[in-house]
């Protein structure tokens, strides 16, 4: 854990709790916004969000005009499709509507649309607070946590490489959010388990990792705990409205730990594995957890124990040694009960995929966050890692 001075960002406006959402033209009004761009994507205009959002917003007063053609793992191409529709519209903010793609595409566009630079320039290690058009978050999966972190990731599809590219700095971190569980109740199985273990890893990362505080560690056990009791019964009962409700309130407290301490190795080599396989990014953290957790504790036995208890996994009185492994333990667990396939099962090519190795290695150690492991690898240790998930 770190000792200096804690460097904490958070946006200024949090709504949480059923019906949030239905308070986003109050808030715009007295943020003094009126013309919002809602960038959501095609499955929320089909189901009816989006015109829940935008018929709560003419009750106001607020016209807005939706974008709907963001995509998974958003691309250079894709959010620089509706830079151009921002910049041809008279708009005064961006909405992001909608899981990680929609909200990591409404922070880039709300950027290069008062920027016009290229996406690449903002890429790690680079770190952005340039002034942005407001930003306003609706998510609508509890997991991303991207309402209250300083990040966006966009794939560069520029190139020859797909890199999938972090970008960090106040620029991306929105000024308001509304965490409305009632907007997660119509996602899938496979969706809740796939978000819910990514804000599972937000939480741990956040806490094993180097950049830990004391203001990140209780957001991230909080969240750790509620995750623990309500991820498998938000799982198998989508319309169980307190265990949606809890999930997304951690998703918001593991998002505001790590965006204020940073993720890990899981994140460094589960981004590379999303840009060249397209799997979706929180099931590529929940394939990695287990093996990344197995490598990285013996340097953080103390830590990973406190997570085990946080979650209730090991009886009164057990050593850290023990507690520790019982969290491994149920990391395993919990992906056989989510039914999280590895790679092959989930239609992989193994060659492929050892071909692609040594690329996925070098993008996960220039990302910057297997830095911040609590056992900090080098290539071939990534490599390993990487080539025992196809074992």
């Amino acid at each position: 854990m770190t000792t200096t001075v804690a460097s904490v960002a958070l946006p200024r406006l949090l709504r949480i709790g059923p019906g949030a959402a239905d308070q986003l033209g109050e808030v715009l009004d007295s943020l003094g916004l009126s013309r919002p761009l809602i960038v959501t994507d095609a499955f929320l205009t089909g189901n009816g969000t989006a015109r829940r959002i935008t018929d709560g917003l003419t009750a106001h007063g607020i016209h807005a005009q939706v974008y709907d053609g963001t995509r998974p793992d958003p691309t250079v191409s894709s959010v620089l499709d509706a830079v151009a529709v921002l910049t041809r519209g008279d708009f005064d903010c961006v909405v992001g509507l909608g899981g990680g793609s929609p909200m990591d595409t409404a922070k880039a566009v709300a950027l290069l649309g008062t920027t016009g630079r290229p996406m690449r320039e903002y890429a790690a290690p680079a770190v952005t607070d340039t002034p942005a058009l407001p930003l306003v978050a609706v998510p609508t999966t509890a997991g991303s946590g991207s309402e209250c972190t300083r990040y966006t990731i966009i794939t560069d599809d520029t190139g020859t490489t797909d890199e999938k590219m972090l970008c960090s700095g106040l620029a991306f971190l929105p000024t308001a959010a509304f965490v409305d569980p009632l907007l997660t109740v119509a996602m899938p199985p496979r969706l809740t388990a796939d978000t819910g273990i990514d804000a599972l890893t937000h939480a741990i990362e956040s806490y094993v990792g180097r950049r830990a505080t004391p203001f990140t560690d209780g957001l991230a056990l909080t969240a750790m705990a509620a995750i623990g009791r309500n991820l498998r019964t938000a799982h198998a009962r989508p319309d169980d409205l307190p265990a949606r409700a809890a999930m997304m309130l951690a998703s918001t407290q593991a998002g505001m730990a790590f965006s204020n301490a940073s993720v890990a190795l899981v994140h460094g080599m589960s981004r590379p594995v999303g840009a060249h396989f397209h799997v979706a990014h929180g099931l590529s953290n929940a394939m990695l957890l287990p093996a990344v957790t197995a490598y990285s504790l013996p340097a953080a036995v103390t830590r990973y124990a406190d997570c085990a208890r946080a979650m209730a996994l090991s009886a009164p009185g057990e050593s850290d040694e023990g507690a520790a492994h019982a969290l491994l333990a149920e990391l395993r667990a919990l992906n056989a009960d989510l039914a999280v396939p590895s790679p092959e099962r989930y239609g992989i090519d193994r060659d492929r995929w050892l071909r692609l190795t040594p690329t996925m290695a070098e993008q996960a150690l220039a990302s910057g966050s297997p830095a911040h492991n609590p056992r900090v690898p080098d290539r071939a240790d990534i490599e390993r890692l990487y080539r025992s998930l196809v074992a």
